[in-house]
């Protein structure tokens, strides 16, 4: 074990979620909301106004991004729980404006993701105070039995989720915990993990960063290869299109991996929904 410890790990296995860690110095938190200010300031929008190509996979184009993808402390933690070779399969801006309506729905990651076997570790870095006023994560316990439910993409108004994706199966939320964070934190959640958040009750810009890390023996189960970013180890298996991580902030060359990225992740989620629908029809 590199920073867990065995009751840790098994409360993960058995709940599903982990939190809180520190991955950040205030330093380096303002470091990286420097970086988003650059971008915004790029963009000419904040980001979530901006369309959702630019929400997503940034971290092939935006180097503090990447830095935070790599950064050893998450690895560490994240090592412990799918082992030593490691790729990020997406990431996320989860960014709620002051005051703001925006809200996740219970939902779990898996669901238009299209992996297996289902490995995959959500690590959710704050870099601003992430309280349950702000609308921090909340989430429900496995129970050791995690599987994949049914959702409906609703096209939620005020949804930070791609289609507003939903589970429509009963729930019980006898138990909801939350998992609040401190600027520099950051929070774990298994893939199946059913999670949601409230809206933004607070003055304050509530600014989250969702990283989306496999095992390299993860496959895809769409009809077209993926690409992915190797952080940590040897990939041998070979499922995965490897890219470079970004060196110039949006150069032209990363702009460009963004863009295939991107473009190839959207498909997959496209292909996702319409499995998730026909698997579930009968």
């Amino acid at each position: 074990m590199k920073a867990l410890t065995r009751e840790q790990v098994e409360s993960y296995r058995h709940d599903g979620f982990l939190s809180p860690f520190t991955a950040l110095s205030p330093d380096e938190t303002a470091a990286c909301l420097a970086g988003l200010a650059r971008y915004e300031q790029w963009l000419g929008s904040p980001v979530p106004k901006a369309d959702m190509h630019w929400r997503s996979l940034t971290h092939a184009c935006l180097p503090f991004y990447a830095e935070l993808a790599r950064n050893p402390r998450i690895l560490d933690v994240v090592e412990d729980l799918i082992g030593p070779d490691i790729l990020v399969w997406t990431s996320t801006f989860f960014i709620k404006e002051a005051s703001s309506p925006t809200f996740a729905a219970w939902h779990q990651d898996s669901t238009y993701f299209g992996l297996d076997p289902y490995e995959q570790v959500t690590v959710w870095v704050a870099l601003t105070d992430a309280s349950e006023d702000a609308g921090c994560i909340e989430v429900l316990s496995a129970h050791g039995r995690p599987r994949q439910m049914r959702h409906v993409p609703k096209k939620l108004a005020n949804s930070i989720n791609r289609t507003g994706q939903t589970i429509t199966e009963p729930l019980d939320e006898s138990d909801v915990r939350a998992m609040p964070l401190k600027a520099g934190q950051f929070s774990m959640h298994h893939t199946l993990c059913v999670h949601r958040s409230a809206p933004n009750n607070t003055a304050q810009r509530r600014v989250g960063l969702g990283i989306n890390y496999i095992p390299t023996h993860v496959r895809t189960t769409g009809s077209r290869r993926m690409p992915a970013l190797l952080v940590r180890g040897t990939d041998r298996y070979g499922h995965f299109d490897l890219y470079d991580p970004p060196v110039r902030e949006l150069g032209e060359t990363e702009l460009a991996t963004h863009d295939r990225v991107y473009g190839a992740y959207a498909e997959n989620y496209r292909e996702q929904v319409r499995r998730h629908e026909d698997a579930f029809a009968t």
